[in-house]
C-alpha cells in the first residue's frame, strides 16, 4: 500500500476523530449545568484526532519500510522464482522489471524470465495492500474508540494535547541532531574499514595522492593515499586565498553600509550584495574557468612567469572569496548595527572621530558576530566543490605557488564516489576518511567560533 494513501487516510480519519471529539465535548457543555467542564471542546477534538492520526502515521512509516521486503520474500517463495539466476545483478534486474510491470510503471518486460514473475508480484502486492489497509483501519478504530471513551467533563484534554505537541516539537528538534549522529556514525564505520586496509599514518601524513580503483584491494598501496596535498589545497584555496578576498571586502562593505551609506544607498546596495549568495556555484565555476583563470594566466605570462597554468588555485580562491563575501558582510552588518547607540555617542562625545569610533568601539564590540561570520564563511569555502573542479582542476599538488593546479578534499570525495568503483575497495572508502577529516575540521572551526564569541561577548556586555 502506498505511503501517500496511508498518510491521506490518517488525515481523513484524524479529521473524523476531531469532529467526533468536538461533538462529544459540546454535549458535555449542554448537559453539565452544575459541573464545570475542565477543557474547551477544541482540546477534546484534538485529543481524539492525535490518537487517531499519529499512530496511523507511524504505521505508514513502518509499513513503507518493511512491506517491500515482505512482497519480495513472497515472490521469491513462489514456484516462478525457482528459475531465477544466482548472479546478483542479473537477478535484481529481472525482479525490478517484473515489479515495474506489476505496479503499472511499465507496459512490458525486456527479459522473458521476468514475465513469469509479474503475476506473483501482483498477487503479493494486492495481498499486502489489503493487509496493510486492514491493519491501518483496525488500529485507527481501536485508538479512536479508546480516546473517545476517555472524554468526560473532568478530563484534562488541554494538558494532554499540549504534552503531545511538546513531544512532537521535541522530536522535530532532534531530527537535525540525530541526522548528524547518523552521518558521523556512517563516516566512522567506513573510515574504520578504510584504515583496516591503509595505515592512518600513510593517509594523514603521506604526500602522494594517486588512488588506483583498478588495483587489487587485497594488496592496497598505502603510499598512494597520502592526503596532505588535499588538506593543503583545501586550506590554501578555501581558508587563505578566499579569506584574503572575503574578509576585507565583506567587513569594509558592512562598515560602509552601516556607518556611511545613506538610507537610499543602503536600501539598494545591501540586497544587491546579498544576491551573490544566491548565485549557483556552477555559475561561479564557469566565471572562474572562462574569465578569471585565463586572465590570471595571461597576466602572469606578461609578467614573465612561464609556468602559469590555465587552471590555478588563485583563480578558484578569488572567485570563491567573492562568493562568500555576503556571509561575512551580512553577519558583520547585523553585529555592528546591534551595538548600542550609547557606545557610539559616548565615543563621539569624548572627541573621537567617526573612523576612530568604528575602529576602537564598534568593531571590537561587534567582534563576536564578525568572527561567527568569518567562521561560517570558512566552513562554506572549504566545502565548495564546483568552483575548484572547474578552475583549479583535480590534480593533487603540494605546492605554495597559487598559479599552479591544485585540488581539495571535496573534489576528491566526489571523484572517488562517482563511477563504478566497489565500496569494498580502498579507493572508494578513502572518500569516507576524507569526509570524516573534513567533518572534524568544520566542527573544530565551529567550536573555535563559539569560544571566541563567548569570550568577547562577556567582555563587552
Amino acid at each position: 500500500m502506498s505511503p501517500v494513501f496511508l498518510i491521506l487516510l490518517a488525515l481523513g480519519l484524524g479529521l473524523a476523530g476531531w469532529l467526533a471529539g468536538r461533538a462529544r465535548a459540546w454535549s458535555f457543555l449542554r448537559a453539565s449545568e452544575e459541573k464545570r467542564v475542565v477543557a474547551r471542546p477544541t482540546y477534546h477534538a484534538w485529543y481524539v484526532a492525535l490518537w487517531v492520526g499519529i499512530p496511523l502515521l507511524l504505521f505508514a512509516v513502518i509499513w513503507a519500510t518493511f512491506s517491500p521486503a515482505l512482497i519480495l520474500q513472497s515472490v521469491l517463495a513462489s514456484s516462478a522464482a525457482e528459475a531465477l539466476p544466482q548472479f546478483g545483478f542479473q537477478r535484481d534486474a529481472i525482479l525490478a522489471e517484473a515489479k515495474a510491470v506489476a505496479l503499472g510503471n511499465a507496459t512490458s518486460v525486456f527479459n522473458p524470465a521476468a514475465a513469469e514473475l509479474v503475476e506473483p508480484f501482483r498477487d503479493a502486492i494486492t495481498r499486502y495492500n489489503i493487509m496493510g489497509g486492514g491493519l491501518a483501519l483496525a488500529m485507527s478504530l481501536i485508538t479512536g474508540i479508546w480516546s473517545y471513551t476517555r472524554l468526560n467533563p473532568q478530563f484534562t484534554a488541554r494538558v494532554r494535547v499540549e504534552r503531545a505537541v511538546m513531544a512532537i516539537l521535541l522530536l522535530a528538534s532532534l531530527v537535525a541532531i540525530l541526522t548528524t549522529f547518523g552521518i558521523l556514525a556512517s563516516l566512522i564505520f567506513e573510515t574504520i574499514r578504510f584504515f583496516g586496509m591503509v595505515s592512518p599514518i600513510d593517509f594523514l601524513f603521506g604526500t602522494h595522492w594517486n588512488p588506483d580503483p583498478m588495483a587489487n584491494p587485497e594488496a592496497p598501496q598505502g603510499d598512494r593515499y597520502g592526503a596532505i596535498p588535499l588538506f593543503w589545497g583545501t586550506i590554501f584555496i578555501g581558508a587563505i586565498i578566499a579569506m584574503i578576498v572575503a574578509i576585507p571586502l565583506g567587513l569594509m562593505s558592512a562598515i560602509y553600509l552601516t556607518q556611511y551609506a545613506s538610507p537610499t544607498w543602503r536600501r539598494w546596495l545591501k540586497p544587491a550584495l546579498e544576491i551573490l549568495a544566491g548565485v549557483p556555484t556552477v555559475v561561479y565555476g564557469y566565471f572562474a574557468a572562462l574569465t578569471v583563470a585565463p586572465f590570471i594566466r595571461d597576466l602572469a605570462l606578461s609578467l614573465g612567469i612561464s609556468n602559469a597554468s590555465s587552471e590555478s588555485a588563485l583563480a578558484a580562491g578569488l572567485v570563491m572569496g567573492v562568493m562568500i563575501i555576503p556571509f561575512v558582510s551580512s553577519m558583520a552588518d547585523d553585529s555592528i548595527a546591534a551595538v548600542p547607540q550609547a557606545m557610539r555617542d559616548g565615543s563621539l562625545a569624548m572627541g573621537a572621530t567617526k573612523s576612530e569610533t568604528i575602529k576602537r568601539v564598534l568593531v571590537p564590540a561587534a567582534l563576536p558576530g564578525i568572527v561567527a561570520g568569518v567562521m561560517l564563511a570558512i566552513s562554506r569555502a572549504i566545502g565548495e566543490t564546483m568552483i575548484v573542479v572547474m578552475a583549479a582542476s583535480t590534480a593533487a599538488n603540494l605546492t605554495a605557488n597559487p598559479l599552479e593546479a591544485m585540488t581539495t578534499v571535496t573534489v576528491q570525495i566526489v571523484a572517488q564516489l562517482t563511477g563504478e568503483g566497489s565500496f569494498d575497495h580502498p579507493a572508494t572508502l578513502s572518500a569516507f576518511a576524507l569526509g570524516l577529516v573534513l567533518f572534524m575540521v568544520t566542527l573544530a572551526l565551529n567550536f573555535f567560533a563559539l569560544r571566541v564569541v563567548k569570550r568577547f561577548r562577556e567582555a563587552y556586555e
